[in-house]
């Protein structure tokens, strides 16, 4: 019953066309719509709001929710972290994702990224290095390299699901493994992926991104498969 009325809930936001953020129906609007008790409606709403479909505001009513890739967020890091714990290879089942995908999409760009998106990736690199020489960490500037190199490909769910997978993966990255890394090496990768994008060689820009996660899966896959050290919020 409560998985039904939940179906019928989100067929009510796609037919009406509510985008994020439209206020739905009331309880009592949405008991007569449906069918159903108070208590029903309230369960599949909670379960909705799980999914971060609707937002139930206390004492203002119930809304289009963002719809975000939170939930799948969190699913990822989980069943990663309960994986890892059971002597599965999760970790690096979610880096090969996160490969496969990257990998199809780098030939897509290459030579087709603007040339203000060049600018900022140029730059982006440009303080990767300068932080590697510091010795700050480069998570977030390598988080926005990334970002910045499919952008050109207009796909909001795919950005949306590239930092799902970047989330995840990073999450329980540095809650469970330690992966000892040059940040040099990082820097210097990623200069190699910007030069072979920049030249229009599909090729060579998958065998960067390659080289890249390959570094990486060496790295995972030498570290003890329990080990819990903590390392500061690199990005890889």
């Amino acid at each position: 019953m409560a998985r039904d009325l939940q179906e019928q809930i989100k067929k009510l936001i796609i037919d009406r066309r509510l985008p994020s953020g439209a206020v739905l129906p009331t309880e009592p609007d949405l008991m007569e719509l449906l069918g159903a008790s108070r208590n029903s409606v309230r369960e599949a709403l909670k379960a909705l709001q799980a999914m971060g479909i609707v937002e139930i505001r206390h004492g203002f009513g119930t809304y289009v929710g963002p719809m975000s890739m939170a939930p799948m967020i969190e699913g990822l890091a989980f069943r990663t972290v309960a994986g890892h714990y059971r002597g599965e290879d999760s970790l690096l089942q979610l880096l090969q994702l996160r490969e496969a995908v990257e990998t199809g999409l780098v030939s897509r760009v290459s030579g087709n990224v603007p040339p203000d998106d060049l600018a900022v990736l140029d730059a982006l690199v440009g303080r990767m290095e300068a932080e590697a020489t510091a010795g700050a960490g480069l998570a977030e500037t390598d988080r926005a390299f990334h970002a910045t190199l499919y952008r050109s490909l207009g796909n909001v769910l795919l950005s949306e699901l590239l930092e799902a997978f970047w989330d995840a993966f990073h999450r329980v990255r540095t809650d469970l493994v330690e992966l000892p890394q040059d940040p040099k090496v990082t820097c210097r990768q990623h200069r190699e992926i910007l030069d072979a994008v920049r030249s229009g060689d599909p090729g060579r820009a998958e065998d960067a991104i390659r080289e890249h996660f390959g570094n990486i899966r060496t790295r995972l896959t030498a570290t003890v498969p329990n080990e819990t050290s903590r390392l500061p919020n690199e990005r890889v």
